[in-house]
């Protein structure tokens, strides 16, 4: 694949801003585009094209006139879980007219190929088998998980009616530096500011729920090999979706644990009520990224380590 020119949607994100660099290493012209509702403008790389503009903007056309993207990957999404429950018709405006707005001109303006931000946890939901792989049946139990689920079939049926190649990667928990602690991997963040204040940590349940964390520079290298892989022609989701994540389960407890210890701090772990509506256990499987040539190089304690300093050198 020969792209030269990436659209990030979402690029002044957490995850979208470490994205747009790693394009950019790879000598790819980036233009960063976030309405600023989340991400924040010192996030954009200072070689990136950056354009303030909402992805459901009447004005994105003009956009894609004037630079037709080689590629678009697409990190512009409303990722509140609770806030899709309470508002579900603004969830699904972003993140289900936000996209069709991105493929209509993807379409209209010749783009090679689109990489689409999924999600592992809420579309596979409570899986029976861990860590799941991505042919683990469906089961999104929020209208985010939803609307990402209904994304994926959107991508496919404009891979059917108008050729646009596209790869979805299904995100485990992420994090790391610039890590907003809205989200279930933010709690990385809460529980480094939490240590850095001289505060006990708060675990709601008994702690022994897992999730898979995977660190976030680990994802910008997932997103490199999903823009420049061979796609088949898909014959249906799971053909060009792949899971990103370690496949490791990590509990709320171990993580805690794993924090204080890097802190250098005595801090104590207090015990709240459980919250309603959160998943049990969750992992991913990832042996299609890694046939690939794809593994995450840092380890848990070493991507909390770089996470911490960075908080701690108050950089945020």
């Amino acid at each position: 694949m020969s792209a030269k020119h990436v659209l990030v949607t979402g690029g002044g994100g957490f995850i979208g801003s470490h994205v747009c660099e790693a394009y950019l290493r790879r000598g790819w012209e980036v233009t960063a585009l976030d309405d600023l509702s989340s991400g924040r403008r010192q996030n954009v790389p200072a070689e990136a094209n950056f354009v303030e503009l909402d992805v459901r903007s009447p004005q994105l056309p003009e956009l894609f006139r004037e630079h037709r993207f080689d590629l678009v990957n697409h990190h512009a999404a409303q990722i509140d879980v609770r806030l899709s429950v309470e508002r579900p018709r603004h969830d699904a405006s972003i993140n289900i007219d936000g996209l069709l707005n991105v493929l209509e001109c993807c379409v209209e303006y010749d783009t090679e190929r689109i990489v689409f931000i999924s999600s592992g946890g809420v579309v596979y939901g409570e899986a029976e088998t861990l860590p799941a792989s991505r042919t683990s049946p469906k089961l999104p139990e929020s209208p985010y998980g939803v609307s990402k689920l209904a994304s994926e079939y959107y991508l496919f049926a404009f891979r059917r009616l108008h050729g646009l190649p596209y790869v979805a990667l299904r995100y485990s928990n992420v994090y790391g530096p610039r890590q907003d602690p809205h989200g279930e991997a933010g709690v990385v963040a809460i529980f480094s500011n939490r240590l850095l204040g001289g505060h006990a940590l708060t675990v709601f349940g008994d702690g022994e729920q897992t999730r898979d964390y995977v660190y976030v520079q680990d994802v910008a290298a997932a997103n490199l090999l999903a823009s420049e892989t061979d796609l088949p022609d898909p014959k249906g989701l799971d053909e060009v979706a792949f899971n990103v994540g370690t496949g490791r389960e990590t509990t709320v407890n171990e993580l805690a644990r794993t924090l204080i210890e890097i802190s250098g701090t005595q801090a104590e772990i207090e015990y709240a009520p459980e919250r309603p509506g959160e998943l049990r256990r969750s992992s991913l499987e990832v042996s299609e990224l890694r046939e690939l040539g794809w593994s995450p190089e840092h380890s848990l304690r070493e991507g909390l380590q770089h996470t911490y300093e960075w908080i701690a050198r108050g950089d945020e």
